[in-house]
């Protein structure tokens, strides 16, 4: 509807005049503050999961399928503490009220949180989309090879590879 020049989704949109791509992959974690594991003792099965509070999203204002994660770490597990917002998730996680599920980027850049369950990570992408009527607009040509050249140093810089030339 060219409401807006770029979009940064969550999914891939199936239809539309749009020109979409991928801008990146993430990964997410199951992570804790270390004051509440120091109280609470260690997690070493994803069955201990159900003796602590989780915190997630409030399942009715989940508007895209790919945040309906925490069905991806067991059947049955359910958010106790619940928010729209990935923020105050991160806080809740972050004050030791339980344990919950971040992009990494937010969990492994605050050092008061701990990563639990090693092998329970999931995998999502980013999607940059365009209307294709909009798409080589000046403005909109440079901010889309701006944020790729940015994702692209980042991603290097965090995977020890040299860093593309601008």
């Amino acid at each position: 509807k060219r409401e807006t020049d770029v979009a940064i989704l969550l999914a891939r949109p199936r239809k539309g005049p749009l020109v979409t791509r991928k801008l990146t992959d993430y990964r997410l974690r199951l992570y804790a503050a270390r004051a509440y594991l120091a109280e609470c003792g260690p997690i070493v099965r994803t069955e201990d999961l159900r003796a602590h509070p989780l915190i997630g999203y409030i399942p009715d204002f989940i508007y895209a399928p790919e945040l309906h994660y925490i069905e991806d770490i067991a059947p049955g597990l359910e958010a106790d503490l619940r928010s729209s917002s990935i923020n105050a998730q991160y806080r809740m996680i972050a004050a030791g009220s339980g344990i919950g599920v971040l992009p990494c980027f937010i969990g492994d850049a605050d050092s008061t949180l701990v990563p639990i369950l090693p092998g329970v990570a999931i995998q999502r992408s980013f999607w940059l989309s365009t209307h294709r009527d909009t798409r080589q607009l000046p403005h909109v040509d440079r901010f889309v090879a701006w944020l790729a050249e940015l994702v692209g140093r980042r991603q290097a810089l965090l995977a020890g590879r040299p860093l593309p030339s601008p």
